[in-house]
C-alpha cells in the first residue's frame, strides 16, 4: 500500500523568484506549507500553516489554485508521495519565519537541484510556463 502525504502550498513569486523555506536541522528548501489537518479545505489548510510558518494571514478571497503535483517524499521511504495543491495569494504583512522555519529566501530555477523532488516538478512548470527564471 502506498502512503500519500497531502499538503496545501503557498506559491509567492517576486521578479521571477520563488519565496522558499528551510526548516531547522533541514539541506533542503521547500515551497511554504504544510500537512492538512482532518476536515480541512484547502483553503482553511493554506490559511493555517502559511500564518504558523510565516506569520502573514492569506488573503482567502485572493486564493488562486496553480496546480496539484506528486513525487516520492523527500526524506521518507520509497513508495511515500507527498501530493501538494498548490495556491497563490495576496498576504498581510512581511513573510516572518516562525514555529520551525529557520530561513526564508528567494530562489530561482538555477536553484533548483536544492529543493524536494515535488518542487523540482514546481519549479520545472513554473519555469516552463515563464514565472520563474
Amino acid at each position: 500500500m502506498t502512503a500519500i502525504i497531502d499538503k496545501v502550498t503557498w506559491i509567492h513569486l517576486a521578479d521571477g523568484k520563488i519565496l522558499s523555506t528551510r526548516s531547522r536541522g533541514k539541506g533542503a528548501y521547500y515551497i511554504p506549507g504544510g500537512k492538512r489537518e482532518p476536515n480541512e479545505s484547502d483553503l482553511d489548510t493554506l490559511i493555517r500553516e502559511i500564518s504558523e510558518e510565516l506569520s502573514i494571514t492569506i488573503a482567502p478571497a485572493t486564493a488562486t489554485h496553480v496546480g496539484t503535483y506528486q513525487a516520492q517524499a523527500h526524506g521518507h521511504a520509497d513508495g511515500v508521495t507527498v501530493q501538494m495543491t498548490c495556491y497563490t495569494a495576496d498576504h498581510h504583512e512581511t513573510p516572518t519565519p516562525s514555529s520551525e522555519i529557520e530561513e526564508l529566501t528567494l530562489l530561482t530555477y538555477a536553484d533548483r537541484a536544492h529543493v524536494s523532488p515535488v518542487d523540482q516538478i514546481i519549479f520545472d512548470h513554473l519555469h516552463q510556463t515563464g514565472r520563474l527564471h
